[in-house]
C-alpha cells in the first residue's frame, strides 16, 4: 500500500425525506488496502457505497479517484473509472449459463467462446473454480457469488466494493474468497468491504471506518481491535449477550414423519424422508450449505407447499393438507429468507405488511372490515420493540435497509406469540446489536413454551441459541444432536452428509 489515496471522500452528505443517510462523511482508501466499512443497520453504509458506484448523487461533498474529481452519474461511469461492486443480493438469470450471465453485464461483450476462455483464465488465476457453460440455476450460492466476482474482475477494477460477501458461504468457501481478495490486494486493487461478521473483518481488513447514524464516529485497525470493541463502537453502547434459563423441553409440538416433497422450483432441492420431533421450549438449529432444501423445508412447514397425510402433525393433528392461513390460526408462524417479495411486499407500507400476516392473530379486522388504525398501531409496536430505523409505519418496505426490514419481519411474527416459529436466516445482514436482540427474542419465545426451528448458515449463531443441531444435505436431515459440545469438524461432517456413527467417531 502507498500513502497516495486511490479514493478520497470528503464531506459527503445525502438526505432523504425524514432522514439524513450520510452527513459529512470523509474517508480515504489506498491502493491495495482492504478497508472495512462498519455500522449497524441504517448507519448509512449502503447509501455511501451507492454514491461511490454512481447509483446515488450526493447532496454535498466531493470524491476523488487518484487525485482527479470523481462524480459518476451512473454505474456504467463508475465501472469505466475502475469501480466494481459485488452486491449482497445476486442479479443472475438462473436459466442462463455462467458465460451468458457475465456477457449481459458487459458493455461490449466478446463472442461467447472468447468470453468463456477469459472466464476460465480469471478463474484459474484467482482460485475461483467456475465452468462458463454451467447453468446458473444448478450452482450453489458460493458458486453464484463467484460469477458476480468474476464479472467484476473481467473489468480490471481498481476498487472492488463487496457488500456482505460471506453471508451465504460455507467456511471453506470463505477461505477461498479471502485468498482471492488477498491476491487482488497484493496486485494493488483496493477493496471496500462491508460485513457484520467482525471476526472476518479482523482476519481480512487493514483498516476500518465506523459509521453511526450517518456520521463517521471512529476508525480502527481491526487486527488490533476486538470484535466486541468494534461492535460497541458501531452501536455506541455495551452489547448484551443473549441468555436463557435452563428449562426442560415440554411436549412434542411438531412431528415430521418421513417428510418428502418436490421443490416448486426447477432449480430447487426436493425434501427426502425427513423425520424429527420438536418440543415446546426447544430451539432446533438446522445448518447446511445454501440450496440443500432450506427454502423447501420452510415452505412445507408454513403450508406454502402441501404434504401427503401422515407426514406433518402439530400437537397431534395432521396438518399436511392445510395451507398457510389455517396454520397461522393454529399458531404456526414463519419468516422466510427472502425479505423483499416473500416476507414483505416491497411497495406496500409497513402498516400494510403488518396487516398481511397479523390480521387474524392481532384481530386487525372486524366483520370483514380492515382496522387500519389498529394495524398502524401494531406496526409501530414492532418498530419500537425491535428498534426498526424508519421514519414511520407509513414508509414502504423497500425504503428500509436490509437489516432494518429483517428486524421488522422477525418482530412482526414474534409479537404474534407463535406456538411454533420457523425462521430461515434470522440475522442475515443484521448488525451485531440487532442480531443479539433477535436471538434473545427467539430464546424468550422458547422460554415461554414455543417450539423454535432456526434454519441458518451462521454456525456461530446456531451454536449460541440451539438446544439441538441437525444439518440439511441434498434434502435430507441428519439426526439431531445436542448442540453443546459439538465440534466444527463434527458439524462439517453433518453438513457434508455424514450421519450417525461416522460423525460420532470424529
Amino acid at each position: 500500500m502507498t500513502d497516495t489515496p486511490l479514493l478520497d471522500l470528503s464531506g459527503l452528505t445525502k438526505a432523504y425525506p425524514g432522514v439524513i443517510a450520510n452527513e459529512d462523511v470523509s474517508l480515504r482508501i489506498a491502493p491495495g488496502e482492504v478497508h472495512a466499512l462498519l455500522g449497524e443497520n441504517g448507519a448509512g453504509k449502503s447509501t455511501l457505497v451507492k454514491m461511490i458506484y454512481g447509483l446515488v448523487k450526493p447532496d454535498a461533498g466531493q470524491m476523488q479517484m487518484f487525485g482527479a474529481p470523481f462524480a459518476p452519474s451512473e454505474p456504467r461511469a463508475a465501472r469505466a473509472a475502475g469501480v466494481g461492486m459485488v452486491f449482497q443480493h445476486f442479479s443472475l438469470f438462473e436459466a442462463l449459463t455462467v458465460a451468458e450471465n457475465i456477457a449481459l453485464g458487459m458493455e461490449n461483450a466478446p463472442k461467447l467462446s472468447a468470453l468463456s476462455q477469459r472466464i476460465r483464465d480469471v478463474s484459474d488465476t484467482y482460485g475461483l473454480p467456475l465452468a462458463p457453460d454451467r447453468t446458473v440455476g444448478d450452482l450453489s450460492a458460493g458458486e453464484r457469488q463467484r460469477v458476480e466476482i468474476i464479472r467484476c474482475l473481467l473489468q480490471d477494477p481498481k476498487l472492488l466494493i463487496m457488500d456482505e460477501p460471506t453471508s451465504v458461504l460455507t467456511p471453506q468457501e470463505v477461505e477461498i474468497l479471502f485468498k482471492t481478495l488477498r491476491k487482488l490486494s497484493a496486485e494493488g486493487t483496493a477493496i471496500l468491504y462491508i460485513s457484520h461478521k467482525l471476526e472476518e473483518i479482523r482476519t481480512l481488513c487493514d483498516s476500518a471506518t465506523i459509521l453511526r447514524l450517518g456520521k463517521v464516529v471512529g476508525h480502527c485497525v481491526p487486527r488490533e481491535t476486538s470484535a466486541r470493541d468494534m461492535a460497541e463502537m458501531m452501536v455506541g453502547k455495551l452489547l448484551q449477550t443473549p441468555t436463557r434459563a435452563g428449562k426442560t423441553p415440554g411436549d412434542v409440538v411438531l412431528s415430521l414423519q418421513s417428510l418428502s416433497a418436490k421443490s416448486p422450483s426447477a432449480f430447487g432441492m426436493p425434501l427426502r424422508d425427513i423425520s424429527v420431533d420438536v418440543r415446546g421450549g426447544e430451539v432446533l438449529g438446522i445448518g447446511g450449505v445454501a440450496g440443500n432444501g432450506q427454502d423447501e423445508l420452510l415452505a412445507a412447514l408454513s403450508g406454502e407447499t402441501l404434504s401427503a397425510p401422515g407426514m406433518i402433525s402439530f400437537r397431534g393433528r395432521d396438518i399436511g393438507l392445510l395451507g398457510p392461513t389455517p396454520r397461522r390460526a393454529m399458531g404456526i408462524l414463519s419468516a422466510p429468507e427472502e425479505r423483499l417479495g416473500h416476507a414483505a411486499a416491497p411497495d406496500m407500507s409497513l402498516t400494510e405488511n403488518a396487516m398481511l400476516t397479523a390480521a387474524m392473530r392481532e384481530k386487525l379486522d372486524t366483520g370483514g372490515m380492515l382496522n387500519w388504525n389498529k394495524a398502524r398501531g401494531f406496526a409501530q409496536k414492532v418498530i419500537d420493540a425491535f428498534d426498526v430505523r424508519t421514519p414511520g409505519p407509513g414508509n414502504a418496505a423497500r425504503s428500509l435497509s436490509g437489516g432494518n426490514l429483517q428486524k421488522f419481519v422477525i418482530g412482526r411474527e414474534v409479537l404474534q406469540r407463535p406456538d411454533l416459529f420457523v425462521v430461515n436466516q434470522p440475522t442475515w445482514g443484521v448488525d451485531a446489536s440487532a442480531a443479539a436482540a433477535i436471538r434473545q427474542a427467539l430464546l424468550d419465545l422458547a422460554e415461554g413454551g414455543a417450539a423454535i426451528i432456526v434454519i441458518s448458515q451462521d454456525l456461530d449463531e446456531l451454536m449460541e441459541i440451539s438446544d439441538r443441531f441437525a444439518a440439511l444435505n441434498e434434502g435430507r436431515l441428519s439426526d439431531p444432536r445436542p448442540a453443546e459440545g459439538l465440534t466444527v469438524e463434527e458439524i462439517g461432517l453433518m453438513m457434508g452428509g455424514a450421519h450417525g456413527m461416522e460423525v460420532a467417531h470424529v
